[in-house]
């Protein structure tokens, strides 16, 4: 088969790969009808995060199994399913506690850019729909396998309640699911931060009440305007980088929750300065085989439609064109069709 492979900075190819197989008793092999590119895949595209290429890129999938391994026992062909970027057990001390991606025997899922993948622990990570879902749901689900619970992770660590303040910061896809999740946890006010008039739009259609676009110490005395100089109850916090932190952070009131699931990438903090702050800190890789049964019901119910935030459909082999208009921001997301 042929697939997306990341050489270097800025380097991606559409090329022949190996076809996956069953390695493992309790591997799976599932066929994508859909795949993307995620804003994380960026890092490592941009030089900013070390890779040593070849590497098989996307972590985002879901599909209908083909093949499963004989230790294997949740699955039948033909079923379609969604899983998440790290394969877990489910069963382990940390996965009962609903952390997943802290998993015992976890282990990374790659290569999802192209027509089939491979998923190690298919028992556990795997969740089933009860029946195929029509061609229009299919974006929905993809983006359930990462952005959408990266997102719902992030509402949930920072506490959002009904009634809260949320403030998101950043504007990608996870930002804007965030969004979304902060308005599916009844939060009353929600305030987007983002400088981009078509995601300025999309974030307001997904449930944002206010657009903040300055940036900085600038973007917290604005949020600190329109909470009455107290600050935010709940704080999203979608990036990753130093700014994008110290920015959340100081826009929570005391008291108040942090839910960070920006990738981190040279964020340092200040023990003194956080310590006065009497703010709550949660985040990390989202979850995401915690919220998938959830997740799944909300999108076939047609109370979310995570899916939107695919705004460029190209055929998998231009995926070079499509990690391109994401770098340049011409795309908030990029849906890849093998």
């Amino acid at each position: 088969m042929q697939g997306a492979v990341l050489y270097g900075a800025r380097d991606v190819r559409f090329e022949d790969r190996a076809e996956p197989t069953i390695a493992e008793p309790t591997d799976a092999i599932i066929s994508l009808p859909v795949t993307c590119i995620c804003g994380s895949d960026l890092w490592p595209y941009r030089g900013i995060q070390a890779t040593r290429g070849p590497v098989p890129m996307g972590h985002e999938y879901c599909g209908y199994v083909e093949e499963v391994g004989r230790g294997v026992t949740s699955l039948t062909r033909g079923q379609f399913v969604i899983g998440s970027f790290f394969a877990s057990d489910n069963t382990c001390p940390h996965c009962r506690h609903g952390y997943q991606t802290s998993c015992a025997n976890k282990t990374p899922v790659g290569g999802a850019q192209a027509p089939r993948l491979r998923v190690p622990l298919a028992d556990g990570t795997l969740v089933a729909t009860r029946e195929a879902p029509d061609a229009d749901h299919i974006p929905s689900m993809l983006a359930l396998s990462d952005v959408m619970g990266t997102g719902w992770f992030a509402a949930e660590a920072a506490q959002v309640t009904p009634g809260a303040t949320a403030v998101v910061v950043g504007d990608g896809a996870v930002g804007l699911l965030a969004v979304l999740s902060a308005k599916q946890m009844g939060a009353e006010r929600i305030i987007a931060m983002s400088r981009h008039e078509t995601r300025q739009k999309l974030a307001r259609e997904f449930g944002a009440t206010d657009i903040v676009t300055e940036r900085g110490d600038e973007g917290v005395d604005r949020i600190k305007q329109l909470t009455n100089g107290v600050g935010a109850d709940s704080v999203l916090e979608c990036v990753g980088t130093q700014e994008s932190m110290m920015q959340a952070i100081k826009s929570t009131r005391p008291g108040g929750s942090i839910g960070y699931v920006g990738v981190p990438h040279g964020v340092t903090l200040d023990g003194a300065d956080l310590f006065f702050r009497h703010v709550r800190l949660l985040g990390g890789p989202a979850p995401v085989r915690r919220y998938l049964p959830q997740l799944i019901d909300l999108v076939l119910t047609g109370k979310i439609n995570p899916g939107k935030v695919f705004d460029l459909v190209l055929p998998l082999d231009q995926v070079a064109e499509g990690y391109r208009a994401m770098d340049e921001r011409r795309a908030i997301k990029t849906l890849l069709r093998p």
